[in-house]
């Protein structure tokens, strides 16, 4: 007995194959998505009348202060639902010596109710992480023929008023830093 072949009976394989392949692939359900809940950062200058300034004397010249490392507070998770109206938190960096944040002094914390803590919380988490080139004061002299060149460098510590800002807009969550300019003792 011989087998028998039929001509053109492998045409059909690849359209059979593409109607198999397309009933394999699923779409996947249509699910609304969440709105974000990243928050953004950005800071204004918080002017308070209460800081103490380093006097400099005749020669000297202050640098450094300037935030190298600033991450943002992050938004608390736990309030995100609840879309709160802005919330503010005062806070002053101490930094050491060495441009690091060594403590942060929040303004009325020990009358903050529960979800103020957790703003307060959320900065103080952020704050700490904080670096800066260290304030150096610098003492500059000059020699007899009228050309300058320094004479000591001393880091010192400091500290800056900054004002956190969380809010919505656009239907998310963000953060704001207000810092100020002037380094204190």
């Amino acid at each position: 007995m011989g087998t028998r072949r039929q001509r053109g009976g492998w045409k059909w394989l690849p359209a059979s194959l593409g109607i198999a392949l397309a009933g394999c692939a699923s779409v996947p359900p249509t699910v609304p998505a969440k709105p974000a809940v990243e928050g953004d950062t950005s800071y204004r200058a918080a002017q308070k009348d209460d800081l103490q300034h380093y006097q400099l004397a005749l020669g000297q010249v202050s640098t450094g202060a300037v935030p190298s490392h600033h991450p943002a507070p992050v938004y608390p998770d736990a309030l995100l639902d609840q879309r709160l109206p802005p919330e503010e938190v005062e806070a002053r960096l101490v930094v050491n010596e060495e441009g690091k944040v060594a403590e942060v002094r929040i303004a009325d914390e020990e009358r903050a109710d529960a979800h103020t803590r957790l703003f307060d919380d959320a900065v103080r988490a952020a704050a700490m992480q904080w670096t800066f080139e260290p304030l150096r004061i610098n003492q500059w002299a000059s020699d007899a023929n009228g050309n300058t060149h320094e004479v000591s460098s001393e880091a010192r510590p400091f500290s800056l008023d900054y004002v956190f800002r969380f809010a919505w807009k656009d239907g998310k969550p963000v953060t704001d830093a207000g810092v100020s300019p002037r380094a204190t003792p």
